[in-house]
């Protein structure tokens, strides 16, 4: 398994534990600032959106940070569940969606979700625990919540795709491109390369979400990069970022092994329960 720390993930290491995500975890406000920056053009949401529809349903954001995304999806979700595993990332989120009346955080993690079986209809994880081996108990996780005819939906990072994808391979280079791939294809989902571009409008938000994304050595081989690529930045600092959009449907008329009807531990995520 490739080093999960330096990435940024959240995920959950061999004795149960989350594993801190140095970049969000420790440096939130620049992660704001990336996030910002990412996707200028909305091509991954163009992507999820016609991939899967979550107009008027039920979604659950698992790994949601500082709930970025959740407005995005409230706009025309029934209900949106943001799932955080750290406590000041909970409580970021919690304040970020506070004026919207659909849309709930929790604190909660992907192999162990606060929410009861079959009670949303859409499950979605971007850069968030589901990158390959090992994500089986989240899979698992999100099929027991997941509605007949539910979707599960994962956005990681496309690591052969150019430049990001060779700062990445830089810093992680045990990860095996091929054998993620295989193992969701085995797991019974489609997968989408989206193309999208980063963009910042000064020198110093890009070297700050850099600083924040990669060893300082590679850190510093990427800014060279993408100052050399931007010429003198009169117009902003542009990084083009590759994205697999994985999609997996739950069968409907199935009950899936090992899951129960119901489940004591977990609530609803009804509004009207909150």
């Amino acid at each position: 398994m490739w080093n999960a720390a330096r990435r940024g993930l959240k995920a959950r290491s061999r004795d149960g534990s989350v594993i801190p995500s140095p970049n969000i975890w420790y440096h939130a406000d620049v992660y704001e600032i990336e996030n910002r920056a990412q996707d200028v053009g909305d091509a991954i949401w163009l992507a999820l959106a016609e991939e899967r529809d979550w107009s008027g349903q039920d979604v659950l954001d698992v790994g949601c940070g500082d709930g970025f995304h959740l407005p995005r999806f409230a706009r025309t979700a029934k209900f949106v569940l943001g799932v955080e595993p750290h406590a000041p990332l909970v409580e970021r989120a919690r304040r970020r969606v506070a004026p919207l009346p659909n849309v709930s955080v929790r604190a909660g993690s992907a192999d162990r979700l606060p929410a009861d079986d079959a009670s949303v209809d859409v499950v979605h994880a971007r850069t968030a625990y589901f990158f390959g081996p090992g994500c089986e108990p989240g899979l698992r996780e999100a099929d027991r919540v997941l509605r007949p005819g539910g979707a599960l939906v994962i956005v990681d990072l496309d690591v052969t795709r150019e430049p990001y994808g060779r700062w990445m391979r830089a810093d992680l280079p045990h990860y095996d491109t091929c054998e993620v791939d295989e193992f969701f294809a085995g797991q019974g989902f489609r997968c989408r390369r989206v193309a999208t571009r980063w963009r910042f409008a000064g020198r110093g938000d890009m070297e700050a979400v850099l600083n924040i994304e990669f060893s300082p050595k590679v850190a510093a081989r990427a800014i060279e990069d993408v100052l050399r690529d931007n010429g003198s930045g009169e117009d902003g600092y542009t990084v083009p970022v590759g994205y697999r959009v994985l999609v997996r449907e739950k069968p409907t008329g199935l009950v899936l092994p090992g899951h129960s009807s119901s489940s004591s531990a977990s609530v609803s995520v009804s509004p009207r329960m909150l």
